[in-house]
């Protein structure tokens, strides 16, 4: 079974910000499988699906962003699912808006949802992929927090719907065809 974990925030309150582009990303993909029943296990929102007769799991943590690692742990270990066999997807500052990049590791750049996830797996080795939201036009841990938990702006708009398309259209290509396969199609 493969597992596939947007991240975000639960509820209406954060449903449009830059610090939910995972959890598009999951809901776009969940989208053209079709109408799904999605059910809470583990502090998580889960379906199991099928793409090119695999078993996928999609996943929403419900324990807002900087908790996520317990849900994708207990997930991970009851399904007994290999790291290899892992996507998370979730925003990044460090990629313009409407940029995606898929990556076979690495470390978390800050995102404190990563980095919840990397010390309860205790490895940073899983397969990511990564939702340019671009950096606030100022610096400073407020300005920053200010800006994942704002939405997007007009402009931005356009670009992100894209990328959401885009990176389900990546997380898709890594269950069909491989996460190498994958990066050469969408890292460009």
């Amino acid at each position: 079974m493969q597992m596939i974990v947007g991240l975000g925030n639960p509820g209406e309150k954060y449903a449009r910000t830059r610090h939910n582009a995972g959890f598009m990303v999951v809901d776009a993909l969940a989208g053209e499988l079709g109408p799904l029943v999605w059910r809470e296990r583990f502090q998580a929102l889960t379906v199991k699906v099928e793409m090119a007769g695999k078993p996928v799991l999609l996943v929403k943590p419900q324990t807002y962003m900087n908790l996520s690692g317990s849900a994708v742990a207990a997930l991970l270990h009851w399904y007994k699912i290999e790291l290899d066999n892992l996507l998370v997807i979730y925003d990044d500052l460090d990629l313009p808006p409407g940029k995606i990049r898929l990556r076979t590791k690495g470390g978390s750049g800050g995102h404190k949802g990563m980095i919840s996830i990397i010390d309860l797996l205790g490895t940073s080795d899983f397969p990511r992929l990564r939702v340019g939201i671009g950096r606030p036009p100022v610096g400073g841990e407020e300005a920053v927090i200010a800006w994942v938990l704002g939405e997007f702006a007009p402009e931005e708009r356009p670009l992100m719907e894209e990328a959401v398309r885009r990176g389900a259209a990546a997380a898709r290509a890594v269950v069909e065809q491989g996460l190498q396969a994958a990066m050469n199609l969408y890292n460009r």
